[in-house]
């Protein structure tokens, strides 16, 4: 059946898109955690089902699956993907970039483009014998061609990393963005230039196509401009952006990309060029990446991957001297790319850390080499070794730029600087009272977390911070101008404005949550961490994933709400064994009688003939029985789940428990996890004590349970 399938062409096409697609998105997945942008995986991806992995290793379904005359067919398919990815570069590049930052960036991307852009050359001017006989026919292309190859820097990707790691509006991450942007806009013009050279016949013939090129570059700015921006104005009214209005701006697309390639200067140089005059204000811009970059960036790049991944031949670098070869090229590429753009940054003014990490953010280069290595390629101007040489290149290089940004600006820094510019100085009290911080992914608890923090929060220097941390998006920056869902904060919020609750909302992309979450609590001093808790899909756990990282790493005291419909907080159930997170759900406890009035009902268990109170109990026992809202009452320790569960039919809005193994909930492994949880039908705050906190003495419980 499969064999049959093979030999139809459209079935076999089918098999090879889905195939692609899998391996991609399987890969992806590994690649975000290990925090690599999703180009590392689509690279690698093409690679392992090209002849170097399953072609060796599997030679029979290679041929099967990838003949030859059916990559034919797949490679003129990704070509149509890379016309639409490079509308969409085009589309990113936003001439307000430069606004503000024109000194140092002109500095840096000119230094970041001439001097590797020398190397290169150089390179292919020495050494062109030993890259495999490329400069043979056109010496000055090849030399022109490895030129621009070493000067690349991935916008895309790059704008993808800086999104990830939260620098996107600092200082460090404008800059280098500014100069990515000058830097491809700058190469293009040189490669389309140096693909004239290459398709001409003679220099009068070159001369002729820059001609045109130049021409075509004027009309596209000064005709069909003006054209674009009373589109895009007559677009900024919601009723007027209709699917014909779609549909004329891809048209266009189309045709600058036929007028291109018919100049000698290439397609993609077309659809890159339309990309950069459409106006960038309004809603045309959004519309088009809204309605384009699913389908580009989930199923048509990734064939360009795997076309190049068949292109990509790691044997054909056997010899020591090849891979000699190859290491010198990335060492070049690297000193070129991060030394000029580092020494260029510190000259005009940047401090040397800054100036290191716009440096190695500059070294980026990823999907945007690959495509001026495909074009080297089909122009012949390089070799099938060389092509694998500088893949190699561009994989190490952008590989290696998330583990240095984030050894240069930890993570944890970059949350606590954020933190800091979201949250107003009158909120930074240098007495703050309790603080309460509570992290939304689910925006169904979202109201629920609201009424307690309600019930928790009494004074006017209390502080209620409301966390949302989104996943980090596949790649570009037009995600930030794209239409947005709904903030899961949202309930939250409206629910906090109906109790006449003030919170400060923070929103951050987030590769690690339980990391961000706890140095958000850190910076915020918050007395406790509250979480949602829902179902998975996978597993039936309420304590596990995020929730258990934040809960064991957490320097304050953390609580997961497993809600049933929690609306309000009168009467509370606190089972009590006696560890140190009993302890601290009866300091939560304590806070909400004082603060909104809460009656409590103390269940103290005891193993039979156990006449004395708990021992970490007797510190608090003049509290407790000072207090006419608080009940004190006796149960079997024996059967604790049984004797639980009686007392909450006596009406119960919430139940504090602490997050001890005596009840099942210490969030490991186990048969007997969270049976308490799943036998009450009450919502539970389930409490764990601060990660740095130690269990109370038996006979003086420490202050910090005490005094809330």
């Amino acid at each position: 059946m499969l064999a049959q399938l093979l030999h139809d062409p459209l079935s076999r096409l089918l098999i090879q898109v889905g195939l692609i697609v899998l391996v991609s998105r399987a890969l992806g997945k590994l690649s975000r955690g290990i925090g690599q942008p999703l180009v590392i995986a689509e690279i690698v991806a093409g690679i392992l089902l090209g002849p170097s992995l399953l072609g060796r290793l599997w030679p029979e379904a290679y041929a099967a699956i990838f003949p030859a005359d059916s990559v034919k067919v797949l490679a003129l398919v990704s070509q149509l993907g890379l016309v639409l990815f490079m509308f969409l570069v085009g589309l990113e590049f936003d001439p307000k970039l430069l606004k503000g930052r024109t000194h140092s960036s002109i500095a840096i991307s000119h230094s970041s483009i001439i001097v590797p852009f020398a190397l290169g050359a150089g390179l292919a001017v020495t050494m062109g014998d030993r890259l495999g006989g490329e400069t043979s026919a056109r010496p000055l292309a090849f030399a022109l061609f490895m030129g621009i190859a070493m000067s690349i820097t991935a916008f895309p990707v790059l704008a993808r990393i800086l999104t990830d790691q939260r620098m996107l509006k600092t200082r460090v991450g404008g800059i280098a963005l500014t100069c990515a942007a000058v830097d491809d806009v700058t190469a293009w013009c040189l490669l389309a230039f140096v693909v004239a050279i290459t398709r001409s016949r003679g220099l009068e013939s070159a001369l002729i196509t820059t001609a045109l090129a130049l021409a075509y570059i004027g009309v596209m700015f000064w005709l069909v401009r003006p054209l674009l921006s009373r589109l895009s104005a007559r677009a900024n009214r919601a009723e007027a952006l209709t699917s014909n209005m779609i549909a004329l701006v891809v048209l266009l697309l189309l045709v600058s990309a036929l007028v291109t390639e018919a100049i000698g200067i290439h397609a993609l140089f077309g659809a890159f060029l339309l990309g950069v005059i459409l106006p960038k204000d309004g809603n045309l811009p959004t519309a088009l990446a809204h309605r384009l970059e699913e389908v580009v960036l989930v199923v048509l790049l990734p064939l360009f991957f795997a076309c190049s991944g068949v292109r990509t031949q790691i044997g054909l670098v056997s010899t020591a001297a090849d891979w000699a070869m190859c290491g010198l090229i990335i060492l070049l590429a690297s000193v070129g790319k991060f030394g000029a753009s580092t020494l260029a940054a510190r000259i005009t003014g940047v401090e040397w850390r800054e100036a290191v990490g716009i440096g190695v953010l500059m070294n980026t280069r990823g999907l945007m080499e690959l495509i001026v290595l495909n074009i080297g390629l089909d122009l012949g101007v390089i070799g099938p070794k060389l092509f694998t040489m500088m893949v190699i290149m561009a994989l190490v290089t952008t590989f290696i730029t998330t583990p240095l940004i984030q050894w240069l600006f930890p993570p944890a820094d970059v949350t606590r600087s954020l933190t800091k510019a979201a949250v107003p100085e009158t909120l930074a009290s240098t007495q703050p009272g309790y603080s309460v911080l509570i992290c939304v992914a689910d925006e169904r608890v979202g109201p629920s977390l609201a009424t307690l923090a309600r019930a928790l929060s009494a004074r006017e220097q209390d502080q209620i911070y409301a966390l949302s941390l989104s996943p980090p998006a596949d790649r570009g920056v037009l995600s930030e101008r794209s239409p947005q869902p709904t903030s899961p904060l949202a309930p939250l919020l409206a629910r906090a404005a109906e109790l006449s609750l003030p919170v400060q909302s923070l929103s951050f992309v987030s590769a690690s949550p339980p990391e961000d979450i706890r140095a958000v609590a850190e910076d915020r001093r918050a007395s406790l961490v509250l979480l949602g808790s829902h179902k998975p899909l996978v597993g039936k756990s309420l304590l596990g994933g995020v929730v258990r990282a934040v809960m064991r790493g957490a320097s304050s005291d953390t609580g997961v709400l497993i809600d049933r419909g929690l609306s309000r907080v009168e009467r509370v159930l606190v089972p009590f064994v006696g560890n140190a997170h009993d302890l601290s759900a009866l300091a939560t406890a304590r806070r909400l009688v004082e603060s909104s009035g809460a009656r409590l009902t103390l269940l103290e268990l005891r193993e039979k003939g156990q006449e004395k109170p708990n021992p970490a109990l007797l510190g608090l026992l003049a509290w407790v029985d000072g207090q006419t809202a608080v009940t004190r009452k006796l149960a079997d320790a024996s059967n604790p789940i049984d004797a639980i569960v009686a007392e909450l039919r006596e009406g119960y809005d919430l139940m504090l428990v602490g997050a001890g193994k005596d009840l099942g909930l210490e969030p490991i492994l186990g048969v007997q996890r969270e049976q308490l949880l799943s036998a009450c039908d009450v919502s539970v705050l389930v409490v764990r004590a601060a990660a740095t906190a130690s269990p109370a003495p038996a006979s003086a419980p420490t202050s910090a349970h005490m005094l809330i």
